[in-house]
């Protein structure tokens, strides 16, 4: 029996939290005194350079004259333009997840042998524990299913005979489990929360073999297991996008942080979890999804382009939809003129929109698109242009899958662990020192007084 007692916010705590206010204050004057990055980042938006990678490449300016002129954004992966990778395997009529993941690992792409045998070492480690299911994704399901995917890579530790060896082979085999079994823990731990939590009938479905890690995702979620070629494709592409964004995001860079320290693989997973769960990284396109779903029950003609442009005015008055004064899927940390992943996607979207017979709400989509960068640009002050990021449509395809918006942030960590596990294994090789920033104190020294005289 839980004591609810235990969890509400009594006077004591307000008046506590209240001191700690106070205490925490600092005044935002000194970080531009004293020269601070606050949040790793210069006021025109450039990341501190905190380490080196292989791994991936961001691009969004190049340097004219001296000059840093913004460019439309290039992602690229161990040197390849994603664009390339994507219609690669697209123009062939093949998933690319797998084959994304060995070039991210090993740093080349797979010839057919090497893509056969990878899927089936994949395939091979798609295998949970005896009971694992019903001993610990059943037990205490939680509201969160970023909680619950933490807390299964976690218990993951006690079964692995080998968890603390941080050797590079042993690293690499706990990764790949990992990058196996993420989906598996995932859509479980989805199916015992709307079972315990929302009554619904509850099953679970094994992953086949021989399916790509896009089939098997919706065939286990699914009741009837069934699934479109199309609707496994953009799955398929949504992962590659997703898989890997450079060293600097929040989430990946936490991943070298806890590795540095020489920790077990489980515990980094677990704490790079915990990054993309927050809403400022990997909740994003929930946001979006919420946001159109107000934006469509307040227009009348969702073609008015007036009456669209008014509801995005109220939207940065903090009039409309939950009053933060924020366009969801607007804007970037580091691109300005275009999000390539957008770009990307936005082809693909459309051919599902148009299968789904939701064509109309992709036309406001692109509205949308069209509009928000300038009115945006028009009422806010900005030291750099403003597009559409991966998560603008990103929500919408997830719709058009039937997913559940429970399962957004982690279909997020499914692909990211891709990336995490090249990151960890990088940082790893390096054999570097542990990662320890400077902050600056800015307490005043105090005098010691007795507790009988305060």
């Amino acid at each position: 029996m839980i004591d609810k007692n235990l969890y509400k916010i009594t006077p004591q705590i307000l008046e506590l939290s209240e001191l700690n206010i106070a205490t925490n204050y600092i005044d935002p004057a000194l970080y531009k005194k004293y020269d601070v990055k606050r949040g790793l980042r210069d006021i025109n938006g450039k990341g501190v350079l905190a380490g080196l990678t292989n791994v991936s490449d961001v691009r969004a300016n190049m340097i004219i004259r001296g000059k840093l002129i913004p460019q439309n954004g290039e992602l690229f992966y161990r040197g390849y333009n994603v664009r390339d990778l994507v219609n690669g395997f697209s123009n062939d009529q093949r998933f690319g997840f797998e084959e994304v993941t060995y070039l991210l690992l090993f740093g080349r792409l797979p010839d057919e042998g090497e893509l056969r045998s990878f899927q089936e070492l994949l395939s091979n480690y798609r295998k949970l524990p005896t009971d694992f299911v019903r001993d610990i994704i059943m037990k205490a399901p939680s509201r969160d299913m970023m909680n619950t995917l933490s807390r299964s890579i976690l218990t993951l530790y006690s079964y692995d005979d080998k968890a603390d060896d941080t050797s590079i082979p042993n690293v690499l085999r706990q990764c790949l489990q990992l990058i196996s079994l993420t989906p598996l823990l995932s859509v479980y731990g989805y199916q015992a929360y709307r079972h315990y939590h929302d009554g619904k009938s509850l099953y679970i479905h094994r992953p086949k073999p021989e399916l790509t890690t896009a089939e098997n995702i919706l065939r286990i979620l699914r009741s009837n297991k069934r699934y479109t070629p199309l609707e496994a494709r953009l799955l398929d592409v949504a992962l590659v996008l997703h898989m890997e964004h450079g060293g600097g995001n929040n989430s990946t860079f936490t991943t070298h942080v806890i590795s540095s320290t020489g920790t077990d693989t489980y515990s980094v997973m677990a704490g790079a979890i915990g990054s993309l769960k927050g809403p400022k990284h990997g909740g994003a396109n929930i946001k979006v999804i919420e946001m159109f779903d107000d934006m469509k029950k307040n227009l009348k003609n969702w073609e008015d382009r007036e009456e669209v442009s008014d509801y995005l005015m109220g939207l940065l008055d903090g009039e409309r939809f939950d009053k933060k004064g924020l366009i969801y899927g607007m804007g970037h940390a580091v691109y300005s003129l275009s999000d390539p992943r957008e770009k990307i996607f936005k082809n693909f979207v459309k051919l599902l929109a148009d299968e789904k017979d939701m064509t109309e709400e992709f036309k406001l989509y692109e509205l949308v698109e069209e509009l928000g960068p300038k009115i945006i640009a028009e009422k806010r002050k900005m030291y750099k242009g403003v597009c559409c990021n991966v998560d603008f449509y990103s929500g919408f395809v997830y719709q058009m899958l039937g997913l559940p918006k429970e399962l957004y942030t982690p279909i997020f960590a499914i692909a990211r662990m891709v990336g995490w596990s090249a990151h960890r294994l990088e940082e790893l090789t390096q054999g570097g020192k542990i990662i320890r920033p400077a902050y600056k104190p800015n307490a005043v020294d105090q005098e010691y007084i007795p507790l009988s005289d305060r």
